[in-house]
């Protein structure tokens, strides 16, 4: 087996002193082990820690078995897992160092530390996940369409303009502006769409659409609270358009976990959307453009490694 630590440097923005310290205790650790290989890399641009992964599995010999360290935050973690869904013999660890961490709440806050325990990392056991699947590309938490989209693009691009002070302050007041304004254009919080959810139609008009492989969003558990990523299936929800305040009610309930009246859940192996307009598409941190999207639950797809012997909380129902 080999170690491949691969840094989002972008993660550790004024705090070299963080991923320096993360590198001396990875060198330490190697220097006292026998028979371990591992490499270090940096992933300087967005998808180029697909292309890092690539290249250490063409050096490697066929069957070895690479354990991709993803060290930063949702993004590193995304892109090195669209490396390793295309390569049976990888494992996929994340370590936490950003700001929600979506994909390891599900083990509890009390376990994100042991996430970035490197010794313990190294000797962890792997655990069968699903994925969601969209044509090349490839998500481990969620797939949101509508409201929560846009407005989750539009804080992000906000955040390149600001310095991480000035962001940490205007989040609040940018956040509850723009849920305001997206929920008073109909373009964006009541557009109809054509929906089917394994060949069954749910055609309508929806503020926001949630297909799920895990229950969080942005650090907080959804209504979709048991959503498991083992289980064969996509948890989905459809949240009905509706007045500009009661939409916003019903949104602020279902993304603080709580139920809404204007919510259909459903699971599902595949669902498939389409609208007239172009619609923008959040595939875990990744935003994407289009008319039609068709997403599919790949089940057992990727080894995630998980220390202290840590399981999904909610046992694998095997729907296939």
């Amino acid at each position: 087996m080999k170690h491949v630590f691969v840094f989002d440097p972008k993660a550790f923005y004024n705090q070299q002193w963080k991923m320096d310290n993360i590198l001396d205790g990875i060198g330490q650790y190697f220097r006292t082990q026998e028979n371990l290989s591992f490499s270090i890399q940096y992933s300087r641009y967005r998808r180029n820690a697909i292309s890092i992964i690539q290249d250490e599995i063409e050096k490697g010999n066929p069957g070895d078995i690479l354990r991709i360290y993803a060290i930063g935050g949702e993004e590193i973690l995304f892109d090195c897992l669209n490396a390793v869904a295309h390569y049976p013999n990888a494992q996929l660890v994340p370590v936490p160092f950003g700001e929600t961490n979506n994909f390891i709440r599900i083990f509890g806050d009390d376990k994100i530390e042991s996430f970035k325990d490197i010794p313990q990392l190294v000797h962890a056991e792997a655990i069968s996940t699903d994925i969601i699947r969209w044509g090349i590309n490839y998500a481990l938490n969620s797939c949101y369409i509508g409201m929560n989209s846009i407005i989750s693009k539009n804080i992000k691009e906000l955040k390149t303009r600001l310095n991480k002070g000035s962001f940490v302050l205007f989040t609040k007041i940018s956040t509850f502006f723009n849920y305001i304004f997206t929920a008073f254009d109909k373009k964006l919080a009541a557009r109809k769409y054509l929906i089917t959810i394994d060949d069954v139609d749910y055609s309508g008009s929806y503020s926001l659409i949630h297909v799920a492989n895990t229950p969080y969003f942005d650090g907080k558990k959804t209504s979709l609270s048991n959503a498991t990523p083992d289980d064969g299936l996509l948890d989905i929800a459809l949240i009905k358009a509706s007045h500009p305040m009661a939409t916003l009610s019903s949104i602020s309930k279902y993304s603080n976990g709580k139920r809404c009246r204007s919510c259909v859940i459903i699971q599902g192996k595949k669902i498939t959307v389409q609208s007239t307009e172009q619609i923008w598409i959040q595939m875990d941190n990744e935003y994407i453009q289009d008319t039609e999207i068709s997403l599919s639950v790949i089940h057992h797809a990727v080894q995630m490694v998980v220390p202290n012997g840590l399981s999904y909380p909610i046992g694998s129902i095997e729907a296939l």
